[in-house]
């Protein structure tokens, strides 16, 4: 599902650098799934190597595999190779990752298996620092409680930023969704950074939410699911459709 080259006339351009990312390595390329101007699509919790098959084949921007072995969604590093491996320069692989040893995700960027890291758990600024300092491209995942919430977030120094509902202990998941006002205001005061949308995004929903919030990308996990890890793919085709439409000039 390609970018178009600007979002509907009625959101302002938002200028974008890979803000905090690569320009010149590899890794440049499959960012382009997180040029603000446009809405992308992630879907996350990919398991099977058939699903990601199919989301390749549909267009799909980016997917995402969870490494966190407490995840219903988990897959081992292992056991997820092969599946990254055929979708290489496919789809943006995106690993999730919550508060694990920072070698990692290290070594599975390095390693040119994953395209771009997720923490989506309680890691500080110090913890990414390093992916930073070396250009290796990161996502930092936040909960939205309250305006508090996204206070500080330029410290990460992190390529995207994806805004969830809170989950103490569980780190996602839950089908809920947060107040997107914050969402708006957060994209209206750091428009050059590029912001994934994420916490109760459905088939129901998700053209509301590029209508209001415009995030670079939508997140979903649950609302494109049969059950935990399997994808639903009327599901995944009504958010392709909502994501088309939000393309058309």
């Amino acid at each position: 599902m390609p970018k178009s080259s600007s979002r509907k006339s009625a959101n302002k351009s938002r200028t974008w650098n890979n803000y905090h990312s690569p320009s010149t390595n590899d890794h440049s390329l499959p960012l382009s799934f997180l040029d603000p101007n446009q809405t992308s699509l992630k879907i996350c919790g990919v398991t099977l190597a058939e699903d990601a098959q199919r989301l390749i084949s549909l267009g799909v921007d980016a997917m995402g595999i969870n490494f966190w072995p407490h995840s219903k969604r988990y897959l081992s590093p292992e056991a997820a190779r092969s599946l990254l491996m055929e979708a290489s320069g496919r789809i943006t692989r995106v690993g999730v990752f919550v508060n694990a040893e920072a070698s990692v995700p290290r070594q599975l960027l390095e390693d040119g298996l994953i395209d771009i890291a997720q923490f989506h758990g309680d890691e500080s600024p110090e913890y990414c620092a390093p992916f930073a300092d070396d250009s290796l491209p990161f996502i930092k995942a936040i909960g939205v409680s309250n305006k508090a919430s996204l206070e500080n977030i330029t410290d990460y120094r992190a390529s995207a930023i994806l805004l969830d509902t809170p989950a103490p202990g569980v780190y996602g998941g839950t089908g809920e969704v947060f107040d997107w006002s914050h969402a708006v205001e957060f994209i209206g005061a750091y428009p050059e950074i590029p912001v994934l949308l994420a916490g109760g995004i459905t088939p129901e929903n998700a053209s509301q939410a590029i209508e209001e919030v415009h995030p670079a990308a939508l997140d979903v996990a649950s609302g494109a699911e049969l059950s935990p890890g399997i994808k639903d793919f009327k599901k995944v085709a009504a958010l392709i459709e909502s994501i088309t439409r939000s393309r058309t000039p």
